[in-house]
């Protein structure tokens, strides 16, 4: 029914509940208690038949079946019987009365501590799994990303963790449950066999075609996986186009493509529709044809025992408990088919977690790292080779270059020279596939990331900024927060004017990606950040490349502040930016053309002087 990969990855998800293990005894508790009390109904249906409708005495023989270790256990049992039937009838009734209240208080209460502790335990799992795929996102590289997109990855937290909740609350619950209900109903069953005789012929046909009440829902629950596994591939699209749209929408509206964006997610929308009501469609389709199976092998027992019974071989009473027993255990056996396509559809999604929880980051540690220093000499860039993944022409080709401490480098060219690609190596985004980086004369891959990345402030064109208060924003990343310290960051990025104009000041919270602020604004946000870490290596990449004249000026100056006392990296397309560098380094088709000071490269005549003039001519 299940391949040995759906096995093991159920199993996996159900590893999940490990550490909720307490919750989950309690629970199997509770079910016990509620399948001994489910299971114990059907006996009384004997003694309510035979003493209350039939007026007669409750009686029990030893049927041929019985084993002669029993009979003791039945002498002691007819004589409990004895004393009821010496029992008023009325007496009788009230006793039982009373006994049933006690009964179906008793049986709800467990019904519903192993529904809730089993709540418990879905809700605690999916919450764990959240939580490891999230954390495993955090550790994997820049190459992942790359390859999917945002929105589908939401969608593994989002929806896909979700749908693990039904296969553990109802699930699992289920898997345990049932199962103790049928063997509770099949031990009644058992004893009205040996205690009352059942005829041997009647009870073989009846076991033989109770299996039969499961095949059908079976068949139609094989294709379940495979449209819940392209249901969920659908709102990974769709989340998409809404990422898309939500995040582009001044473009949207700028160039009236409402209507084409509204056709393209109702298209994509109609096609979730459809496979969702073809999952709809299977799921709530098991029950009808499990009723009417149950129904068939119903009609089929009533027809045997009627024959039984007239026959003088079968008594109504034992009837009447043996068909109680048969009807109870039906319902756990229809409850388990419903499992089936339930497993089915949280095997498709967990196939999906699992491809993020099993992705190896290929940026990490290795055995026994060093804890890197703060830059004292230099950075060099040795015999660099680097190509992205799956593709075959490499972005940068043999590239030699050392930057002393200190160092102010701007980098220059063409776009897609190379540019940003290299100085993405200096905090190990990527790793290149021949040459290495050093820091000190140490290699940056045999040093921690955390140390590595300690050592270096990032500022770029997109201003990459969270919903959060200006002062989380500028403390980002820190353990220790001063609200000193934020201030003289943010005075030092030019931004503490503005800040100070805010609604709440450093309390404000700035919304989704800096919404509530303009360009230049983020942008000081952003280098106020750089300054409050205060690095000894600085990464400036297309800072102020889109800012108007004004806030130009103020980003500039808070730029020139943080870059005292560092080594700084700047990417500029506005040559007019790094005419004040140390070093300026020219890049060409993945190469260094030239490199020298703005005086120097402009007197050569070469691809910076040719940059220059184009930016500059009139």
């Amino acid at each position: 029914m299940f391949a040995k990969k759906d096995v093991r990855d159920y199993t996996r998800l159900v590893g999940f509940i490990r550490p909720h293990m307490w919750v989950l005894f309690m629970a199997f508790l509770s079910m016990m208690a509620y399948s001994v009390l489910n299971g114990i109904s059907p006996t009384a249906i004997i003694p309510v038949v035979d003493k209350i409708i039939g007026g007669g005495d409750i009686t029990i023989t030893p049927s041929a079946q019985m084993p002669d270790f029993l009979i003791p256990i039945l002498n002691q049992v007819n004589a409990l019987i004895g004393k009821i039937n010496s029992l008023p009838t009325m007496r009788f009734i009230v006793i039982l009365l009373f006994i049933a209240l006690v009964y179906f208080i008793l049986r709800n209460i467990f019904d519903f501590m192993q529904v809730y502790l089993m709540n418990k335990v879905s809700e605690k799992v999916v919450r764990d799994i959240k939580d490891a795929i999230y954390k495993k996102m955090l550790s994997l590289s820049m190459s992942f990303y790359g390859k999917n997109a945002t929105a589908k990855l939401m969608s593994r937290i989002t929806y896909d963790a979700t749908i693990v909740r039904n296969s553990i609350s109802t699930g699992l619950l289920d898997l345990i449950l049932r199962p103790l209900e049928i063997l509770s109903h099949a031990v009644v069953v058992i004893l009205i066999v040996l205690f009352v005789g059942i005829p041997i012929k009647f009870l073989i046909t009846t076991v033989l075609l109770f299996p039969c009440i499961l095949l059908p829902a079976v068949i139609v629950s094989k294709r379940l996986r495979k449209i819940t596994t392209r249901t969920q591939e659908k709102i990974g699209d769709i989340n998409t186009v809404l990422f898309e749209i939500i995040t582009g929408i001044r473009i949207v509206k700028a160039f009236s493509m409402q209507e084409y964006e509204y056709q393209k997610f109702k298209a994509e929308n109609q096609i979730f529709y459809k496979l969702a009501m073809k999952v709809v469609k299977r799921i709530n389709i098991i029950s009808p044809i499990n009723e009417v199976t149950s129904s068939i092998y119903i009609t089929i027992v009533i027809y045997l025992a009627s024959r039984e019974i007239t026959a003088g071989s079968l008594s109504w009473g034992a009837f009447f408990a043996f068909l109680t027993s048969v009807l109870l255990m039906i319902k756990p056996v229809k409850r388990l088919s419903k499992v089936y396509a339930v497993i089915q559809q949280s095997l498709s999604a967990a196939t999906r977690i699992f491809d993020i929880l099993d992705a190896e980051a290929k940026i990490k540690d290795i055995e026994n790292p060093v804890t890197l220093p703060a830059l004292s000499r230099a950075i060099s860039f040795k015999g660099l080779w680097f190509k992205y993944e799956d593709e075959e022409k490499f972005v940068l080709k043999d590239i030699n270059l050392e930057i002393k401490k200190g160092e102010v480098v701007a980098i220059v060219g063409s776009s897609g020279a190379g540019k940003t690609t290299l100085v993405n190596l200096i905090p190990r985004f990527f790793d290149p596939q021949k040459g290495t980086v050093d820091i000190d004369g140490t290699n940056i891959r045999n040093a921690t990331l955390k140390s590595l990345r300690d050592h270096i402030g990032i500022v770029t064109q997109d201003m990459i900024l969270f919903n959060d208060t200006v002062l989380n924003n500028i403390s980002y990343g820190s353990a220790n927060i001063s609200q000193e310290n934020v201030t003289a960051a943010a005075k030092i990025g030019n931004a503490h004017d503005f800040i100070m104009k805010l609604p709440l000041q450093y309390d404000t919270v700035i919304g989704e990606k800096g919404f509530r602020l303009s360009g230049g604004e983020k942008q000081r946000i952003a280098i106020a950040r750089a300054i409050f870490k205060n690095p000894p290596i600085l990464i400036l990449d297309e800072a102020t490349s889109q800012l108007d004249t004004e806030s130009e000026r103020y980003v500039q100056q808070a730029i020139d502040r943080l870059m005292e006392g560092r080594t700084v990296f700047a990417i500029a397309h506005r040559l007019s930016t790094v005419t004040h560098a140390t070093k300026i380094i020219v890049f060409e088709g993945g190469k260094i053309v030239d490199t020298g000071t703005h005086k120097e490269l402009m007197g050569r005549g070469g691809l910076y002087r040719k940059l220059y003039d184009m930016q500059f001519r009139d």
